[in-house]
């Protein structure tokens, strides 16, 4: 409990630089955690390295490739955890009204057990405190993390908001992760058009091979993106494949970890919640 008041003056702080940035910023791109977001952002860094000659292994944080070449946009990645906090904004999303916005999204189900593996093999103690997660070293089980309101019931209630919200911005482009591994080229291209790039085929074709599982697998065990300061990309344990970043990238894989019962009510959840918009609402 005397951590409290330490957590909630940085989740501030954080949200008081986030909304700077966010505010400097030609492009935001907000996810609820684990939904692919540094997939996305090492394809469309893999692009501006390749159209204008900058150093691999570098991905987006605000204006650091645009500090490198002027061309390049000013991008933040945003999870809209700490944001909120600081604007006091509630459920609007006013503060991204007025910058062009990509949400990426994903099926819930897949969010919350990636989630779990995140927090079980990846996170520090602080960073659990921080995001009101079981605390170092709970014995939680997958389906307990996935239930309790820090993990379902609170990306639904992100994805929830979002799809009210995104009618009042002045120009959103919404991307699922599912069709965005279905077909990698087209989204790729949907999303740099939409950046205000005009993408060669070589190009799209370069980030795609970049960025496949396999690829980046091999690179996060030899801590390619980490030596450039990418940590985001750095295995919690090389040994062990369930604390790397890229993990699986499996749609639908939530199922293998649940029994019938467990993966009905799940299902039932987001059928009941889950604005039905997004797509991921499971049949009757």
């Amino acid at each position: 409990m005397a951590q409290q008041p330490v957590h909630a003056l940085e989740r501030w702080a954080r949200g008081r630089d986030d909304y700077r940035k966010l505010r400097e910023s030609d492009y935001v791109v907000v996810s609820v955690a684990k939904s692919g977001r540094t997939w996305l952002n090492v394809m469309i860094s893999k692009y501006f390295q390749l159209r204008y000659n900058l150093p691999d292994y570098i991905t987006f944080r605000f204006d650091n490739l645009h500090r490198q070449n002027p061309a390049v946009p000013k991008v933040i990645l945003l999870h809209d955890t700490y944001i909120r906090i600081y604007t006091k904004c509630g459920d609007r999303k006013t503060p991204f009204y007025s910058t062009p916005t990509l949400l990426l999204i994903r099926h819930p189900a897949d969010v919350a057990v990636s989630l779990y593996f995140h927090w079980r093999y990846r996170m520090q103690a602080p960073q659990k405190g921080l995001n009101r997660l079981p605390a170092h070293g709970a014995e939680v089980g997958v389906f307990d993390f996935v239930m309790r309101d820090t993990g379902l019931p609170s990306i639904v209630t992100f994805l929830n908001e979002w799809a009210r919200e995104r009618q009042h911005l002045a120009n959103c482009l919404t991307v699922r992760y599912e069709d965005l591994r279905a077909d990698p080229r087209a989204e790729l291209g949907r999303v740099l058009r939409w950046m205000g790039q005009n993408p060669s085929d070589a190009e799209i074709d370069a980030v795609v091979e970049f960025a496949s599982f396999e690829n980046l697998k091999k690179l996060e065990a030899k801590d390619a993106f980490g030596a450039k300061g990418s940590k985001g990309m750095t295995p919690g344990d090389v040994t062990n494949p369930d604390s790397f970043k890229v993990r699986r990238a499996k749609v639908g894989g939530y199922r293998d970890y649940f029994d019938d019962d467990q993966a009905r009510q799940i299902e039932d959840y987001i059928r009941k919640n889950l604005d039905p918009s997004l797509g991921y609402a499971p049949a009757s």
